[in-house]
């Protein structure tokens, strides 16, 4: 039995495509399909379906999944309980998050980690999109809203705040703010509504229901620089507008955003020690620089 041959079986298995298995694995999708073959050599059984539109668990397939599911958890386990002997963190923790924390918050945390331990490597995926721990599409994931099901261990890592922003050029040459309907005459920079993947990052409910959003994006990178050269005014994270003294809050008082960041992880990892470890610094890293 070769447990290598079963990763590569889950992968598959959760992917649903060789190319997105093999990115998981650090493969190509040619070493995925052999790996794939031996598998079924070795239990004399076909595996995957496979069509235009991906690849499918067979009969034989799904009664494997449970198992290969079990072994898993048994070598995540084995990897926990025997880490105490080498003190040398190693391996790559892949970690899921909103791309202005990992750009404003995490890339400074993330330096450390790497700096204490460089046998860790450390991904961070910045993807508006959320992602699946049980698919192993991430170690673990700080998101705005915790997940409601699943095998999961959660951790509330603090509240932050949004408002409402302009750079005091654009508000020196616009029309004046002084209530929210005074915002039907601004230009609006925002999110692309109907690509939102969680309800906790629609923020029109607090703003004039007449404002407009004239330039949307599913960055808060490209709205924060489209907000920064003129083009509007629009909601931006505080820890992020912090950092650009030119951009002035707009209704702060009456326009005000309170969200919360939570972690979440698997738990058939939450005691593996580089994803522990990582979560810790994380944690403790967020709530210091979103307090200040």
């Amino acid at each position: 039995m070769n447990w290598d041959d079963y990763r590569f079986f889950l992968a598959v298995a959760r992917g649903g495509q060789l190319s997105s298995a093999g990115r998981m694995m650090n493969v190509d999708h040619a070493t995925v399909s052999r790996r794939i073959k031996s598998l079924e050599l070795e239990l004399q059984a076909k595996l995957f379906d496979s069509s235009p539109q991906g690849y499918s668990l067979t009969a034989e397939g799904l009664e494997l999944l449970p198992l290969a599911e079990q072994m898993e958890r048994a070598t995540l386990q084995a990897e926990a309980a025997l880490a105490n002997y080498d003190k040398k963190l190693s391996g790559t923790v892949r970690i899921g998050v909103p791309d202005g924390v990992a750009a404003y918050v995490l890339s400074d945390v993330a330096k450390t980690i790497c700096q204490n331990y460089p046998k860790l490597h450390i991904q961070l995926i910045a993807m508006p999109q959320q992602f699946s721990l049980s698919k192993r599409e991430v170690d673990f994931a700080i998101t705005v809203s915790p997940p409601r099901s699943g095998r999961t261990k959660i951790r509330k890592i603090t509240d932050y705040t949004l408002h409402l922003y302009g750079t005091k050029s654009y508000l020196d040459n616009a029309p004046r703010i002084s209530s929210k309907a005074d915002l039907t005459h601004h230009r609006g920079v925002g999110y692309v509504p109907e690509l939102l993947h969680d309800k906790e990052l629609d923020y029109m409910p607090v703003i004039e229901s007449d404002f407009a959003l004239q330039l949307t994006s599913t960055s808060v990178h490209v709205q924060l620089h489209a907000i920064l050269k003129g083009a509007g005014i629009g909601i931006v994270h505080d820890f992020m507008a912090r950092n650009h003294p030119e951009l002035i809050p707009v209704l702060k008082d009456e326009v005000s955003v309170q969200r919360s960041f939570w972690l979440t992880v698997h738990e058939d990892y939450a005691q593996i020690d580089r994803i522990r470890i990582c979560m810790d610094a994380i944690v403790d890293h967020m709530r210091q620089a979103l307090a200040a």
